[in-house]
This record gives structure tokens, C-alpha cells and sequence, in this order.
């Protein structure tokens, strides 16, 4: 289950990191452009955005650095990479596969008792 975990949450925070990029440099854009219309608004809050989009990709790949050795902290960095995206960005077609394996990937290392056999 360790090595699952590792697995998930690298493929997690890989992905978290291109909704980051996306989702940093539309608010920058944004900030120094202006609105463009109505397909350029910024959004309510560009802080938690711009957080989200460095800390969960960092959380995601992080947890699963830690994995193998060091399931519980493991498991609660992932859940909370799973959290930010969520909150940061909604549940929607490009955040939902990272939302679920750096979910998925943070309870299956909480749920490792002992480490995998090799």
C-alpha cells in the first residue's frame, strides 16, 4: 500500500502542479492586464489561488517522498495537497483527478500498517 501511495501521490502532485501553473498565471495575467470583459475576471480571492498553486503540488510529491518510510505524516501531507486543490480551485474536470489521487494516495498511506514486501 506504501509504494501505491508513493505512486498516487507523485502522479497527484505532478498534475496538481500544471492546474497550479494555470491557475498562478491566470491571476497574475489578470492582475496586470485588467478584466477582459467577462472572460477576464479575476477571481474573489487571488491569494488563496496563487497559495494553493505553490503548496499543494509541494504537499502532494512530499507525501509521497515520505511514503515508504513515514506513512502517517505521508498520508496527512496528501490528504491535506487533496484539501488545498479543492478548496483553492472547486471539484471540476482538470482538478479532479489530482484531488483524488492525492487523496486516494494519503489514505492508503494512513491505512499502511507495516512496510510493503519486496
Amino acid at each position: 500500500m506504501r509504494n501505491a501511495a508513493l505512486t498516487l501521490g507523485l502522479i497527484g502532485g505532478v498534475l496538481a502542479m500544471i492546474v497550479g501553473f494555470f491557475g498562478y498565471g491566470y491571476t497574475e495575467f489578470v492582475s496586470r492586464n485588467g478584466a477582459i470583459g467577462d472572460f477576464g475576471t479575476q477571481v474573489d480571492h487571488p491569494m488563496v489561488i496563487k497559495v494553493a498553486s505553490f503548496l499543494a503540488p509541494i504537499l502532494a510529491i512530499a507525501g509521497a517522498a515520505m511514503a515508504r518510510s513515514q506513512n502517517i505524516p505521508a498520508g496527512v501531507l496528501m490528504l491535506a495537497s487533496a484539501l488545498g486543490i479543492y478548496v483553492a480551485f472547486g471539484f471540476g474536470v482538470f482538478t479532479m483527478f489530482p484531488i483524488a489521487m492525492c487523496g486516494l494516495g494519503g489514505i492508503l498511506a494512513l491505512a499502511a500498517r507495516q512496510p510493503d514486501s519486496h
